[in-house]
């Protein structure tokens, strides 16, 4: 798909184009200076029947709002609350991260392990994240991260790209959807300089020294830049001062200078231990209490309209009854067990890619595609839109078989059959919560970063998963994985046409033993 001609980053052409009808008939009509006066003069008579059939027009159009009042019956209620929730648990997710890593008094790492920061800025990594995080599911250790969530028509905030010369790098703006907004990162041939995040409803001019304006549709954003990084301890050494000049805050704090920020002396933040799964963001017995800060601060997409109609009836109604938004309550719980929780499952995401993997599908550009925005949040949330990165997963080797770190896996890649990218691609093992496998050899993923990978002598790769080591010179090659349940999960960043087009397969991943 072909992105949107850009007017003012995050406005589309179509928006720039409204009110172009009227102007497009009446040229058609001739009305031009040059046009006839008989014409003109049909067209000045026209005028009054043209605004009463327009009138009327609009009155036809503008259908009927939900009564209020009425007496919602249970079963009736639980139906519109099953799509509600389904609908509204990728942002309700939204908010509730908001809500813990804004609580931060200052950027640091919460734990030791997530960057955090006040409302308006951000946190950043200086090295890969720790095997540990539990904030995301399936974290990526191929790249340096960040994190800060934003208020924007509230207080619109500048982010530094300072000069990252060839390294690959991307900020991934993410609306309250989850659907990311501008573009600014090393795919777009975007500048060093100061790009200014603005909401739906900021007005104001271009301040001096702001490079570019980015508006989001939605007050609520997050942003989270990746910067790639070897595994070389020099490229760790050499990103430093790059990354150290990562840095976002409120427009008040503009001078038009860089500003720069020693990332590896954050200070720890202590919060809430983990349980080894993924921060319960979610919690279904909560979720109709938020559900209305959600209708609020994210207006409908063309054609939604109907949909929050029902939504803000389904909660003034149980607002009103307790015995129905107890119903309500227990539809939560129920369709969190039936619904979202069977999109952990990697057959439930996006569409097949060849050879049992799928891949992903509308990635972080969503719209109104429901199911694929909702399993991604619950999957693998705050993934890139596919012009910037491809994702292929699967829980279940060539034959279908449950993958499992009791047996032997190998994934060959035959030669010039590796991921076609104009950035990096990697392979990475998850265990069955999506999270990283702590293991001796501190190794998680296997790809571009890598300089020490061993390849066959007919140029082809070999890499290797299991919880034993394959031996000798193929455990440079090898992923460890827990006894039990894993998953694979290919990353290609800034894919080439074969990515693009789907042309390209993901390797059969073969059982060796």
């Amino acid at each position: 798909m072909k992105p949107a001609t850009i007017i003012e980053q995050g406005t589309t052409r179509r928006d720039a184009m409204k009110g172009s009808i009227g102007v497009a008939t009446l040229a058609a009509l001739g009305t031009g200076p040059a046009a006839p006066v008989a014409i003109a003069t049909a067209s000045i008579a026209l005028t009054a029947d043209a605004a009463q059939a327009q009138r009327a027009l609009e009155a036809t159009l503008a259908p009927t709002e939900p009564a209020t009042g009425i007496v919602m019956f249970p079963d009736y209620a639980k139906a519109i609350a099953q799509m509600a929730y389904i609908w509204g648990w990728p942002m309700v997710n939204m908010i509730n991260r908001r809500a813990t890593i804004t609580q931060a008094p200052q950027a640091g790492l919460l734990n030791g392990v997530i960057p955090v920061a006040p409302r308006g800025q951000i946190g950043m990594l200086h090295d890969y994240i720790e095997p540990s995080e539990t904030f995301v599911t399936c974290p990526n250790q191929d790249v340096v991260y960040g994190l800060g969530f934003f208020s924007l028509d509230e207080e619109p905030v500048v982010v530094q790209v300072p000069d990252f010369g060839d390294r690959f790098w991307v900020y991934a703006l993410y609306d309250a959807r989850t659907d990311q907004f501008g573009e600014l990162g090393k795919p777009y041939h975007t500048k060093p300089g100061f790009y200014l995040l603005v909401g739906p409803n900021w007005k104001g001019l271009k301040p001096s020294g702001i490079t570019g304006i980015v508006r989001c549709s939605t007050t609520l954003a997050n942003a989270i830049p990746r910067v790639f990084q070897d595994d070389t301890a020099e490229d760790k050494k050499a990103i430093q001062a790059v990354v150290n000049q990562v840095v976002a805050y409120p427009l008040k704090d503009f001078t038009g200078k860089m500003k720069t920020v020693e990332w590896s002396k954050l200070p720890n933040i202590p919060g809430p231990k983990s349980d080894g799964e993924e921060t319960k963001w979610v919690v279904p017995e909560k979720f109709f209490d938020q559900f209305g800060e959600v209708l609020d601060i994210v207006g409908p997409l063309p054609g939604e309209e109907a949909m929050y109609g029902q939504f803000r009836l389904l909660l003034d109604a149980a607002s009103k009854d307790p015995e129905l938004k107890k119903a309500l309550v227990e539809t939560a719980v129920e369709t969190e067990q039936k619904v979202i929780k069977s999109f952990f499952q990697w057959k439930h995401n996006g569409r097949p890619a060849g050879n049992g993997w799928n891949r992903s599908t509308n990635n972080a550009q969503f719209g109104i595609d429901y199911f694929n925005r909702t399993g991604t949040a619950k999957s693998n949330m705050f993934d890139n839109r596919p012009t910037e990165t491809q994702y292929f997963y699967t829980d279940n080797d060539g034959a279908n078989a449950e993958l499992n770190g009791s047996s032997a896996y190998e994934i060959t890649f035959p030669k010039g059959e590796e991921p076609p990218v104009n950035g990096f691609w990697s392979l990475t093992l998850y265990n069955d919560k999506h999270l990283f496998h702590a293991n001796n050899l501190k190794r998680y993923s296997l790809g571009t970063k890598n300089k020490n990978l061993k390849r066959n002598a007919d140029g082809s790769l070999t890499l290797y998963a299991g919880a034993r080591s394959p031996g000798g010179d193929k455990e440079t090659n090898w992923l460890p994985a827990p006894d039990g349940h894993f998953s694979l999960y290919i990353r290609a960043y800034w894919g080439k046409e074969g990515i693009l087009n789907e042309s390209w397969k993901p390797p059969v991943i073969r059982k060796v033993a």
